[in-house]
């Protein structure tokens, strides 16, 4: 018998959920989301990790998804934790398909939007932890909608995140599609 998580279909009953990966950087993003947003800053992270010199390597970190958001815990460095509102995006890269990468909202008023990338044992792995942070976002909605069922003064003010889960491939004939129109 297979377990949801390995057929790819995950709840928040599967969270937390962990992965070993490396940490490959951040960078600012030009949007909320969608790949287009994320390509240009993975390709220049990816860049910059290739250019490392022999004796330097990425840092490898635990980076851990559960309901709340994502926390990246790195040796020697400050940890991080972004919690569920302020990921706007996630998704497997469709050229890097080993790489996993978010876009999360900041305060910040200049530039709002940074991309964090992190590439992964494998490809499944990547897309494992995308079917991670999926789950979290549906329970984030979920917990969203049932507040405002059970609220009389309904907000229309609404948090907008989006994640991936087409293959690599599908996406890859999306921005194909994109870019010949």
């Amino acid at each position: 018998m297979t377990s949801s998580v390995e057929k790819n279909e995950m709840t928040a009953d599967d969270l937390p959920m962990g992965f070993n990966v490396k940490y490959v950087g951040n960078e600012t993003s030009k949007g909320l989301w969608g790949i287009k947003y994320i390509r240009r800053p993975v390709d220049k992270l990816v860049g910059l990790a290739k250019s490392l010199p022999a004796d330097q390597i990425l840092p490898t970190c635990n980076l851990t998804v559960s309901t709340g958001g994502i926390n990246i815990e790195i040796p020697d460095h400050q940890n991080m934790f972004f919690s569920t509102d302020c990921i706007s995006y996630g998704v497997q890269d469709l050229v890097y398909t080993r790489v996993f990468a978010i876009i999360v909202v900041k305060d910040e008023s200049t530039n709002p939007f940074e991309v964090h990338a992190f590439v992964c044992d494998s490809r499944q792995t990547a897309r494992k932890l995308t079917f991670a942070l999926a789950a979290a976002f549906q329970d984030y909605s979920q917990k969203l909608k049932d507040k405002d069922t059970s609220n009389d003064n309904i907000s229309n003010e609404r948090k907008k995140f989006a994640i991936d889960l087409r293959t690599p491939k599908e996406q890859q004939e999306e921005l194909q599609d994109e870019t010949e129109a």
